[in-house]
């Protein structure tokens, strides 16, 4: 059907991340949006009942009614959902959610997509930031949640449209990454390493993925690539558009000189080539976070901003949620949420946490609760990325009836290697053994690390009650 002819729009599987974002935009767009889900619980039900969208619980064929013009079939469902097989045998016009989100938003816009295995979801919302403090008015869609918006998207007005380029599967329909969907105008990648052991094969097919995304930039567009990424140089001939790097070597094209931490920024000197670009400070914790404010200084640059526009956006940063996010402290130890769960991010994000506290302990408290952190792929090089932490502690996998036991992780042998290496390390299955134990052995000073791709049983405030 004709979008201008389009007034009725259904998500099924309306609850996710990108699903509820892309409700929100439909909705501001002047659509009629409805929807339904089988979880239905905050901050998207939250953000859907404050847009005004009605959410059906479960998925009813009786929900499929002859007046949907469009149906957004979300990733969730799979062919044999009732509804799914409804909106098919009604004949109803139906496509996938970055289908949707390309056909609404991004065209005849500048789509400005952020990817990589690492770091794309700060690196968009900082760059969604710097043009927003800018006054460019762009819209954005990412997968944390802008403390500033209190949101996770934001209608466009600008000719320009932040996108997290996400790698996973698009539907039952379209097993292909979601963002070859994105139709790049230009593009960061953080970098590239095996993740999703559940959709992908090994690093190269991973790969292969990326390399594909990189044949969608077109030759009026450009990518910035981090530099010192073996795996990004290998697929760096895809793309048909400007390349320039971006990193810590003085041979990046874009390159972050004389890295520190000062009164409460990082600090870096960019160089553009030759040219001396100025002096930048990032309101953000950490050495990789520091390269991210260099990509997205550089693709502000190359959009038009002016340095002093980008130096603005970073120190402003205001954070996204889950991501280094500090909840509170008491009795002098802090408790830091992040979603990391990749033992490259998890190491990176330890990291950066021991530069902000020098003084004190920390405590790294990890949940396998991903796809992957769940499998033992990453059963031998797990242990290794928690060297910078003073006190480890593992927690039981997350709903591990669903990996094959063949396949899973071992916590308890990674915590013996662990100790093997010196580290003091434990593994501590119980949610509320983990809170006693860190509220019964932390002193003033120490800081709790609390690494999950989840809810992790609300350990948070139950740490910070405990406290």
């Amino acid at each position: 059907m004709n979008s201008d002819k389009i007034k009725n729009i259904y998500l099924a599987a309306i609850c996710g991340t990108g699903m509820a974002s892309l409700a929100g935009l439909l909705k501001k767009a002047g659509y009629n949006v409805s929807g339904s889900d089988s979880n239905i619980y905050p901050p998207m039900s939250v953000l859907l009942e404050k847009e005004g969208i009605i959410v059906k619980p479960g998925y009813k064929k009786e929900n499929i009614t002859k007046d949907i013009d469009l149906a957004v079939i979300g990733n969730a469902i799979s062919k044999d959902n009732e509804e799914a097989r409804a909106i098919i045998e009604m004949g109803i016009e139906y496509i996938s959610f970055p289908q949707a989100l390309a056909r609404f938003f991004l065209e005849g816009r500048k789509p400005l997509v952020v990817t990589g295995t690492h770091g794309k979801t700060t690196t968009a919302s900082l760059l969604s930031w710097m043009f927003h403090s800018a006054g460019k008015k762009p819209g954005f869609m990412i997968g944390g949640w802008l403390k500033e918006f209190d949101s996770n998207y934001l209608y466009p007005q600008g000719e320009h449209f932040i996108v997290e380029g996400d790698e996973y599967d698009t539907a039952f329909f379209d097993k292909g990454p979601k963002f070859l969907h994105y139709r790049p105008y230009a593009a960061i990648l953080t970098g590239i390493e095996f993740d999703h052991a559940d959709i992908f094969r090994d690093l190269e097919h991973i790969k292969s993925a990326f390399g594909d995304f990189l044949d969608c930039l077109g030759p009026q567009g450009f990518l910035l690539a981090e530099h010192s990424d073996k795996n990004v140089k290998d697929i760096l001939h895809r793309a048909n558009c400007e390349v320039e790097t971006y990193g810590f070597s003085p041979d990046a094209d874009w390159s972050a000189q004389s890295y520190r931490r000062e009164g409460g920024y990082g600090r870096f000197t960019l160089k553009h080539g030759d040219s001396l670009v100025g002096d930048f400070r990032v309101a953000m914790i950490g050495k990789h976070n520091a390269l991210n404010a260099v990509a997205v200084t550089a693709m502000g640059l190359k959009c038009g901003l002016t340095a002093q526009e980008a130096a603005v956006g970073l120190e402003t940063f205001p954070g996204v949620k889950r991501r280094q996010e500090w909840l509170g402290e008491k009795n002098g130890v802090a408790v830091i949420d992040d979603f990391a769960h990749h033992p490259t991010a998890i190491q990176l994000t330890i990291e950066a946490v021991r530069e902000a506290y020098p003084k004190g302990k920390v405590w790294a408290v990890f949940e396998p609760r991903s796809a992957t952190a769940r499998r033992k792929v990453f059963q031998e090089t797990l242990g290794k990325c928690f060297s910078e932490a003073d006190k480890v502690i593992i927690a039981g996998l997350f709903a591990p009836d669903k990996i094959k036991p063949e396949e899973r992780l071992d916590p308890e042998s990674l915590v013996r290697e662990m100790r093997r290496l010196g580290k003091d390390a434990r593994f501590i299955p119980d949610t509320d053994a983990i809170v006693a134990t860190i509220a019964r052995e932390s002193q003033p000073g120490d800081v709790a690390l609390i690494m999950s791709s989840g809810g992790f049983d609300g350990i948070h405030q139950k740490l910070l009650n405990r406290l």
